[in-house]
């Protein structure tokens, strides 16, 4: 969830950038940088940490350089001196530490190409190598890198928008990025690939960045950038084109936002915006690991700061582990059920997940041979600290997955699996339990691949499953909000709710309870529909809304008895099924479809819809969805 800032035009270029970075602050981030052109070159200054960190940079630097003597370009300025160019950047890592060498902007080998960008280039792999055997050389772990030495290599032979143009033609995989070259002062070009970008036009000057708070206070006049688009910006004009080169006219729309607005780009709630961002958080949580079409690379998995006598999480360790266990509470605990059916189904490794709070208070059998994996989406929750440090003790390797960069959890543990969520401001949990899943999911390829636990055709099925799940995401979203909205209005007045699922259906059933509890304050339990008729049925009347996770999955059919004994009963039957499952229809009284994908990924998908049921109940009641009354983002006492 990284942020980009850019600016032409005829004011001082660092305090716009740093002004706009600024804005972009609420997305999280673990480094910053910007560059600035001065004098016919590129003047670059990065910083791990805070924009504090920068500002530190920047003066360091001033003090150190001062001024550049008038003589000393390498390039004449093309246009007015009065015109100035630059572009900043606030880096969540995805690839590659966090480090000073890995912060953004990065830049091609002569230092005349300078690039920020937002996403993961998946072949940057093939692409770095061709680049390194004609010369180019690397500064950073980063793929992003690849990006500013491949237009330097096709500047060779035309402008800054050609060469952007042929470098786009060449990528693969989602991504953001503004580009901009010493030898063309006044210029910059964006371009666009499922990751957003927007242009804010101003009189004499023009923004572009990856979110409206960035440029906001300077102007409300903005342009959308679609993907597979080519933006050209100069103080007096923006031009929009396909990656063809073929030119495009864009309206130029006036928003009126708040402040307030701003940083939830538009929508009423944090939570809603959260889960329209649910496509990038799993997109960035797959990232470089996913870029295999046959296995998973789960990459560094150290952590930078560990305990001591930390053991490497390496492919050895995930060889010959004979046990997993997962200790997590609320919705991670409900991600690390979801984990143990795709780590049993896939890995063949047996799983025990347990409430943190409740391990920590037993007398575990865990030791050597045995891996425990720690989910906290802030690395702080006490109780799962305190489960992993038992296991830890007794001789177990610990795996944490979170969300933050240098929390406990990292401390505390042997290895760390981070989901690169951003910053989630909701008090509810939404895109950091995709992302918490979508980590469980490619640790359980990884160990599938590892121990041949699956057909080499079944493995290579399953990774472009999982690669397809941000689209699958965004399809949903886009189909399903006014149904939603719809059946939320005639269930809002309901006193109490009953969550029913099977197999991989149960955690998303658990997770759709919980999220309704949270925000709506509704009454509402989560069971397993096989364990209806030992108790929980008695609870069921005409005025029982029963909401069932009915995906495609291997006890499907037996599902659809528990369904036929809640409807015997007169309750309301809300059903979360596969898109092209016409039998369900016969079952429940009204059905949400999913895009159809494996059994096992089903459950990650249903999740949504049933955030989102949450969502129109609980602000049809009037209520804060961002702040629900009585919970904390972040539990940090027993």
């Amino acid at each position: 969830m990284c942020g980009i800032i850019g600016y032409v035009g005829h004011r001082e270029a660092r305090p716009l950038l740093l002004a706009g970075l600024e804005k972009l602050e609420y997305r999280g981030y673990d480094s910053a940088g910007i560059s600035v052109l001065r004098e016919g070159r590129i003047d670059a200054v990065r910083a791990v940490g805070n924009l504090a960190a920068l500002r530190r940079a920047l003066a360091a630097r001033d003090e150190r350089l001062g001024p550049v003597e008038p003589g000393a370009a390498t390039v004449a300025l093309a246009e007015p001196p009065a015109v100035a160019t630059g572009i900043g950047h606030t880096r969540w890592a995805t690839h590659g530490r966090v480090t000073e060498a890995n912060a953004h902007p990065h830049f091609d080998t002569a230092d005349r190409v300078h690039v920020v960008v937002n996403g993961i280039v998946e072949n940057y792999v093939a692409l770095k190598s061709r680049l390194s055997d004609i010369g180019a050389e690397f500064t950073s772990e980063t793929d992003a890198e690849v990006i500013a030495h491949l237009i330097a290599h096709h500047l060779a032979q035309g402008s800054l928008v050609e060469a952007v143009s042929a470098a786009y033609a060449e990528l693969r995989g989602h991504y953001a990025f503004v580009a901009m070259s010493a030898d063309e002062p006044g210029v910059l070009v964006g371009a666009r690939k499922e990751c957003p970008l927007v242009v804010g036009r101003g009189d004499g000057e023009q923004f572009i960045g990856s979110a409206i708070p960035a440029f906001l206070r300077e102007t409300r006049l903005v342009q959308y950038v679609s993907d597979d688009e080519i933006v050209v910006l100069r103080p007096g004009e923006v031009e929009f084109r396909t990656s063809d080169g073929e030119r495009l006219e864009r309206a130029v729309d006036e928003i009126d936002w708040d402040a307030e607005m701003a940083e939830k780009q538009g929508y009423e709630t944090f939570m809603l915006k959260e889960i329209h961002e649910q496509a990038d958080a799993v997109a960035d949580t797959l990232g470089e690991r996913a870029a295999r079409p046959d296995g998973i690379d789960l990459g560094d998995v150290s952590p930078a700061s560990a305990a001591a006598g930390a053991r490497a999480i390496d492919d050895e360790l995930l060889r010959s582990v004979r046990r997993i266990v997962i200790v997590a509470c609320g919705t991670s605990y409900h991600a690390g059920l979801l984990g143990r059916y795709a780590i049993e189904e896939w890995g063949r490794v047996p799983v025990e997940v347990d409430i943190a709070s409740e391990y920590r208070y037993r007398n575990p059998l865990v030791g050597p041979g045995d891996l425990v994996i720690g989910i906290s989406q802030s690395g702080e929750t006490a109780d799962t600290l305190a489960a992993v440090r038992i296991a830890r003790d007794r001789g177990a390797a610990v795996l944490a997955v979170t969300n933050i960069m240098g929390s406990q959890l990292t401390r505390d543990a042997d290895g760390v699996l981070y989901t690169r969520a951003g910053l989630e401001i909701g008090v509810a949990a939404t895109k950091t339990f995709v992302s918490q899943v979508v980590a469980m999911y490619l640790l359980a390829l990884r160990l599938a691949e590892l121990r041949d636990a699956v057909p080499r055709e079944r493995l290579v099925e399953l990774v472009g499953e999982v690669k397809a799940l941000p689209h699958l995401i965004t399809e949903l979203l886009a189909g399903t909000g006014d149904e939603l909205e719809r059946v939320a209005g005639t269930l809002y007045s309901a006193d109490f709710f009953l969550y029913i699922g099977r197999h991989a259906g149960l955690p998303a059933a658990l997770e759709g309870a919980l999220k309704l509890k949270e925000i709506s304050y509704i009454a509402t339990d989560a069971y397993a529909a096989g364990e209806m008729k030992h108790g929980p049925i008695a609870l069921l009347d005409e005025s029982t809304p029963v909401v069932v996770v009915a995906t495609e999955s291997p006890v499907l059919e037996k599902l659809v008895s528990n369904i036929q004994e809640v409807r015997a009963r007169g309750a309301r039957v809300i059903a979360i099924a596969t898109d092209g499952d016409a039998d369900i229809d016969t079952h429940a009284d009204e059905v949400i479809r999913v895009p159809r994908t494996d059994p096992m990924l089903a459950p990650l998908l249903a999740v949504i819809p049933l955030q989102l049921l949450a969502y129109h109940i609980a602000r049809r009641r009037g209520l804060n969805v961002d702040q629900p009354r009585n919970l904390a983002k972040t539990v940090t006492v027993e």
